[in-house]
């Protein structure tokens, strides 16, 4: 065994800036009680939009939660990232002024940008011209810019980087994380949040011909059922603190759980007649974690909540794990996709379910589309004995990725 291999990753804090809740158990109380942000777009008017509904943060303040200074310069979806990145650290108990800063990484994913900041400084440009722009424009806007801005308000100078990789980028990022912790960094936040809730956000991401045009909140996002028409999107999202087990274990922090498998694939070319590469990231994903399908207890599935979509991700889950087994859930049907936050939230909820023995629900589905054999967790929360989880994602235009976490092991 070499030392890459047996330093562990583990997860010991989380911090949460979802649609339906922020913080960890304002978030998870409202997730198993089956309670949606999903609602009419507030942040603008979009009346004359196609796309009426999403998942909005409500109750956040920057002001509250970050350094007034840095309020002007960053976007919304960087002020939600700070504001979840210092939760995390302080629900892991963890002080960045007592660890060397090159031992502390942030790797962060984006699929958007500063979209909101941007659209505002164009318009300014366009009706007010180029002196009315601020300097600020040049790295508001930039996928990096919560990476970034982490790094300086903490101090940690280690590996940083951005994932670009839309909904995936979030098991990306953590994929990234284990490695650096494995290579011997001692701590890394991790995650993402997005926040592209503005006309030109909503426009781009309305292109892709994937978002659903339903006005009924309780219905617009059903992914594997009948009735289903697209997503809704959301913003917001979770950071991670990922760590080695030892230097955790030896500051006494408590630990959610390991990251103990990742994997990702990249789609053939469209039109090739070959299978999507979902399927071959869950296996990767096992193998790395040295488990077999048998070993997993629940799966937080990807849920695009295109039929074709949803057909194809069932059809992997059968292919890998036979049929109607494990359970299977989508809590982003109380958030809408946050693209590269979902995947981050999505593994902050595998942990919480592994933490309190319990699968959230996913709401609005009463029947599944024919062809989607899965169990697929309904209703209610279901209790179970949880020791590990997959987390899968898929994002547009080809990227897949898996991860598995694990209640504390021992070192393999």
């Amino acid at each position: 065994m070499s030392e890459t291999t047996s330093r562990q990753a583990v997860v010991t804090g989380l911090g949460i800036a979802a649609p339906n809740g922020l913080g960890i158990e304002e978030y998870w109380a409202a997730t198993l009680a089956g309670q949606s942000g999903i609602r009419e777009i507030s942040r603008f008017d979009a009346s004359g939009y196609p796309v009426r509904l999403a998942g909005q943060v409500s109750g956040f303040t920057a002001g509250e939660h970050i350094p007034s200074r840095l309020i002007p310069q960053t976007d919304h979806g960087t002020h939600l990232g700070l504001a979840a990145a210092a939760w995390a650290l302080q629900d892991a108990g963890a002080d960045p002024s007592a660890i060397p800063e090159y031992d502390m990484a942030v790797v962060t994913a984006s699929s958007s940008g500063g979209t909101e900041f941007g659209q505002r400084e164009i318009e300014l440009l366009w009706s007010k011209g180029p002196s009315w722009v601020g300097a600020y424009q040049s790295i508001a806007w930039f996928y990096a810019a919560t990476t970034g801005q982490i790094s300086i308000r903490h101090g940690m100078r280690g590996p940083c980087g951005v994932i670009c990789a839309e909904q995936a980028g979030g098991l990306d990022a953590a994929g990234q994380a284990r490695q650096l912790v494995r290579n011997g960094t001692r701590l890394v936040v991790t995650g993402g949040t997005d926040a592209s809730l503005c006309p030109y956000g909503v426009t781009a991401q309305y292109s892709n011909g994937r978002l659903s045009e339903s006005t009924d909140p309780g219905t617009a996002y059903l992914p594997f059922g009948v009735g289903a028409s697209g997503y809704v999107p959301g913003e917001g999202g979770a950071m991670l603190i990922v760590e080695n087990a030892e230097d955790a274990r030896a500051r006494g922090a408590r630990v959610y759980g390991e990251i103990a498998g990742y994997a990702s694939t990249f789609d053939p070319r469209p039109g090739s007649g070959r299978e999507p590469g979902l399927r071959r990231a869950m296996e990767l994903a096992l193998a790395d974690a040295g488990l077999t399908g048998g070993d997993v207890d629940v799966i937080f599935a990807d849920a695009a909540g295109v039929p074709e979509l949803d057909l194809q991700e069932a059809a992997a889950i059968r292919a890998v794990f036979g049929p109607g087994r494990p359970p299977v859930t989508a809590p982003k049907t109380m958030t809408g996709r946050l693209y590269a936050g979902g995947a981050a939230l999505d593994l902050a909820s595998a942990l919480l379910a592994i933490r309190d023995g319990v699968i959230p629900p996913t709401t609005g589905v009463t029947e599944l589309v024919p062809g989607c054999d899965i169990d697929l967790v309904r209703g209610a929360p279901r209790e179970a004995d949880l020791g590990t989880a997959m987390v899968v994602a898929r994002g547009h235009g080809g990227f897949n990725a898996a991860v598995i976490v694990t209640n504390e092991r021992s070192t393999r």
